[in-house]
């Protein structure tokens, strides 16, 4: 075990990142309460990230606003630290329907959902990494962590220390277990059970791919050591070991009859409540599930929706916000929030959705009004989380917010100081920038493509809707360019294809809406063509047009063109950081001798994480996690039944469709694989059947 990080890369960083590392590490150690890195696409900000983890050697969380952008960071950390704690923590449904009433239809849906185990056992991982007292843990986690767990003490309280130097009864160790939640399985040895031969007890921990058996003489353990449940093979000795809970969520018998009188209690107030207000239905509708619920936990210790009793197993008062994994890191924590200009106003967004309908379901009688403590917490509670409320008042933790535009609130919580890191060590420059007329734009855009395609290099072009992407797309066909379009309404698999065809050449230009999204990043563009630049909203402000004309920035001749009338305070922003950023880079490529060369033919000799482009990094990172899918998924789902793999392949095709409506293609993507795998296994059941 390793207190300290060490980061292994037979790579040094390079550019800007040596500054960029100790600013930032100098930063932590002064106190600084936020710091926000500004890192350009291809500049290795991941690598970076990495190296100032291990200058601060803090237990760190990195918090991603995806699953699939997570585990792509998950692979990466993992590669740089495997020696140290690298955990991964994001929702584990692989299925989730909320529960849920609609008032207007009188439609009840009750929750339904299916459990991915494999992340189960990741983030037991993770808890228990941090518990147990180390130091040298990252975890890396979509906005889930800010959901609703279960009390770090009781989880804490429910770990089992078994020393070969105290002696325990057999027995008495057995209960341990089943407090903590492991079931007894002596015909089959799975995570999360233990199984008792003599005076063997053999538990496969639900946190890890290894069993550890305890060997005992009369009252005294003889053996602990661990083995891999499949072959049996001895892993390593110990003198102690610390067992950890099978479930996040833990209590003790003394708390379960203390929340069931108070839930009785609650009850009995929300019944006298609907009944004063001449609503007998929902008093009866509340009696009837509430009492249900409380039979089903007296006899098996949970019921189904136990979570919306949460606060009353919690201890915690009314209107409190739920224990999450921030509560389970020490005071020291050190918080990077990746592509916090997506990520902050995503944990901004998550409580208010989930309140609607908890009050709905309050309301109606369905639940009560303690179901609303069972959410994920507001952005007030996570700011005083992280040490963001009030930035005089005392905390160890900080904060480094990393993206290539980063919002108003990063700059002023970080009180307008900037870490910057603008070097690519491939030598490529911001693309320069041309404004001109719209009078003519099409005309004057098609002349600019054909210079493109005689020279076999790609142009994007953004218009500034749906309706215009699709008539500029046929006019372009109209005179022979091979042109596709892509917005909300194409469908997903489409999408990825027309992209694919791009990179391959069997397009010359795509037109689009939106083009910030991830997935876009194309080495093969050169032109970057953004029509009615000087028009007002989303899409032309500052930050979007420094990001879409980013698009151009994988390539020797990028360039971008603005088709406008004047020169509006957004665009000019964008033309001044675009030159700030080429005289940076020019100067120091000069100074180093550097010559900027494209992308594509650099493929060996270079570490990716630490300066190749986006596109290089990304062929990378996918590869990475096409293992992870294929090492978590595949066993799940060859264990399903015909019925649940329906049922996942309806969801999955849902979500598939969901994350192509957002524009974001590697979800959909990555959907669509497992959509594919669950149903060559649902066609391989229906043959032999």
């Amino acid at each position: 075990m390793h207190e300290a990080f060490i980061l292994h890369s037979k790579y040094s960083p390079t550019g800007d990142q040596p500054e960029a590392i100790r600013q930032l590490a100098e930063g932590i150690r002064m106190g600084a309460r936020a710091q926000t890195l500004l890192g350009v696409t291809g500049s290795g900000k991941t690598f970076t990230m990495a190296n100032v983890i291990q200058e601060v050697n803090r237990p760190t969380l990195i918090l991603s606003h995806n699953k699939t952008l997570a585990a792509q960071l998950y692979a990466e950390m993992k590669a740089f630290f495997p020696e140290n704690a690298v955990e991964y923590f994001v929702s584990y449904y692989d299925y989730y329907q909320p529960e849920a009433y609609i008032p207007q239809s009188d439609t009840y849906i009750e929750k339904d959902l299916s459990i991915n185990m494999e992340i189960e056992k990741l983030r037991l991982s993770a808890i228990s990494s941090l518990l147990s007292g180390r130091k040298d843990v990252i975890v890396v986690s979509s906005v889930s962590c800010l959901y609703g767990i279960g009390n770090p003490q009781d989880f804490s309280q429910n770990a089992i220390l078994v020393d070969k130097n105290v002696p325990i009864l057999r027995d008495e160790f057995l209960l341990q277990l089943v407090d903590s939640q492991y079931t007894r399985s002596d015909i089959e040895l799975r995570r999360g059970t233990f199984r008792v031969k003599g005076d063997t007890v053999d538990i496969f921990l639900a946190y890890a791919d290894y069993a550890v058996r305890i060997s005992f003489w009369g009252n005294d353990i003889d053996e602990i050591y661990t083995f891999d449940p499949a072959d049996g093979h001895t892993i390593d000795y110990f003198d102690y070991f610390n067992i950890y809970p099978a479930s996040i969520f833990n209590t003790n018998k003394e708390r379960v009859q203390t929340a069931i009188q108070e839930i009785r209690h609650d009850l009995g107030k929300q019944v006298l409540q609907f009944i004063s207000e001449g609503r007998d239905l929902e008093a009866k509708r509340i009696e009837e599930r509430v009492k249900y619920d409380l039979e089903m936990i007296q006899e098996l210790g949970y019921c189904s929706g136990v979570e919306n009793y949460s606060r009353y197993f919690d201890g915690r008062a009314e209107g409190t916000r739920p224990y999450c994994l921030l509560d389970y890191f020490p005071k020291d924590m050190l918080l990077m929030v990746d592509e916090s200009h997506v990520t902050v106003p995503q944990i901004a967004a998550m409580a208010g959705g989930d309140a609607a309908r908890k009050n709905n379901l309050v309301y109606y009688g369905f639940r009560l009004p303690a179901a609303r403590d069972n959410r994920p917490m507001t952005f007030a509670e996570w700011e005083e989380a992280v040490g963001l409320h009030d930035l005089s008042a005392e905390s160890l933790r900080t904060t480094v917010f990393v993206s290539a535009t980063p919002a108003e609130y990063e700059l002023q919580k970080s009180g307008g100081v900037v870490v910057e890191q603008v070097i690519r060590p491939t030598g490529l420059l911001d693309p320069e920038i041309d404004v001109r007329p719209s009078k003519n734009q099409v005309d004057d855009l098609m002349e600019e493509i054909q210079q493109r395609i005689e020279v076999e290099e790609r142009v994007l072009v953004t218009t500034l809707t749906k309706r215009m992407a699709e008539e500029l797309d046929a006019y372009l066909r109209k005179y022979g360019v091979r042109c596709a379009y892509i917005h909300s309404d194409v469908d997903t698999i489409e999408r990825v294809q027309i992209m694919d065809d791009l990179r391959k050449g069997v397009y010359d230009v795509l037109v689009g809406v939106n083009l910030l999204r991830e997935g876009l990043d194309l080495p093969q563009v050169s032109l970057v063509a953004i029509l009615d630049a000087d028009s007002s909203g989303f899409l032309r402000d500052h930050r979007s047009l420094t990001q879409t004309a980013g698009r151009a920035a994988r390539h020797v001749h990028g360039k971008v063109i603005m088709y406008a009338d004047k020169i509006t305070p957004a665009m000019q922003l964008t033309i001044d950081e675009t030159a700030r950023r080429r005289r940076i880079q020019m100067a120091y490529n000069e100074t180093h001798g550097i010559t900027p060369h494209a992308v594509g033919g650099i493929t060996q000799g270079m570490n990716p994480l630490a300066g190749l482009s986006k596109a290089a990094e990304e062929e990378q990172k996918q590869y990475e996690v096409k293992q992870i899918f294929e090492a978590v998924r595949k066993p799940i789902i060859e264990a399903m039944s015909e019925k649940e793999l329906r049922k996942s392949i309806d969801e999955t095709l849902r979500r598939m469709r969901q994350a192509a409506k957002d524009l974001d293609f590697r979800e959909a993507a990555a959907l669509r694989d497992e959509a594919a795998l669950m149903q060559a296994r649902l066609d391989s059941m229906t043959e032999k059947a």
